[in-house]
């Protein structure tokens, strides 16, 4: 089977990756947590999740019932390393939900038109209207991770971004947008194994890029612009939730949870979500290297 960019990624591992990380997942078992630090030894079993993701589908649709009703606005953001499982949480986010009223928005790279224009403005049109959730799929953030890390916007650009980011999202926030900032992390290994597995599947070779490829080299320069990122735009009013995502199961209930918690929606179930794991997900305190 041809590989796509030539195998770079399995090169990656064979030549270039850490020993420490290519060791742990050449030893790995398939639902082994290959970051030490993570606060469980093992993936959540199968029937468990499932049964807790069913509860939470209802209460999704109860929610979206209300957001139309009441003409609520909702925006969640979904930003974090590649192959964190960001479009896996959407999709498990939007299983259920009408997705006239549910949007997905997972933007191309700006055209000459947009790059001409002011950074957020190709975001504005995509907010949520009135009774409608909206789901980026990366977003607005990408100047404070991204192109720093591979040069695709200056310094200046860059400092003027953080400069008007929290202007930009107190003023949704004041409008009634209720936003929420999702950062998915997963460790390096884990990130590794993810990749591997999408080289080798035809199925999944779709989701890589070029710039995930030249990515799994520069693991120290994205470290480093995530916590500047959290740092200067993590706030009361538009406050970042970090999902520590080496298991998948546990990162889409409790980004799920963290949703539901916020609103108070015609028959809400508070038993059926569930209590938020907070050492899986919770603010920037517990965002792991």
């Amino acid at each position: 089977m041809e590989l796509p960019f030539d195998g770079a990624i399995s090169a990656y591992y064979e030549n270039d990756a850490p020993k420490d990380i290519r060791e742990a997942v050449k030893k790995a078992e398939k639902d082994d947590i290959l970051t030490e630090s993570y606060p469980h030894d093992s993936r959540m079993g199968r029937k468990s999740y499932d049964r807790q993701m069913d509860a939470l589908q209802i209460e999704l649709v109860k929610l979206q019932s209300w957001v139309r009703d009441s003409g609520t606005r909702i925006a969640i953001l979904f930003e974090g390393r590649d192959a964190a499982g960001k479009g896996g949480t959407i999709g498990r986010f939007r299983m259920n939900l009408n997705p006239r009223d549910a949007h997905v928005i997972a933007l191309a790279k700006p055209t000459d038109e947009e790059r001409s224009q002011w950074y957020f403005q190709r975001y504005i049109k995509h907010l949520p209207s009135a009774g409608e959730i909206a789901f980026f799929d990366r977003s607005w953030y990408n100047r404070g991770v991204v192109e720093p890390v591979f040069g695709f916007c200056t310094p200046d650009e860059n400092t003027q971004f953080f400069q008007q980011v929290q202007p930009f999202e107190q003023m949704l926030v004041e409008d009634g947008v209720h936003l929420f900032k999702f950062w998915l992390n997963v460790g390096r290994a884990e990130q590794l194994r993810r990749m591997l597995a999408r080289e080798s599947d035809p199925l999944k070779q779709w989701k890589l890029s070029g710039i995930d490829v030249k990515g799994l080299s520069l693991w120290n320069e994205y470290t480093a612009a995530i916590q500047d990122t959290l740092a200067r735009s993590h706030t009361l009013l538009a406050p970042w939730t970090v999902v520590r995502s080496d298991d998948k199961r546990r990162a889409r209930l409790n980004a799920i949870r963290t949703v539901l918690h916020q609103f108070d929606y015609t028959r809400k179930d508070v038993d059926a979500i569930g209590p938020i794991d907070s050492t899986v997900c919770g603010g920037p305190e517990i965002w792991d290297v």
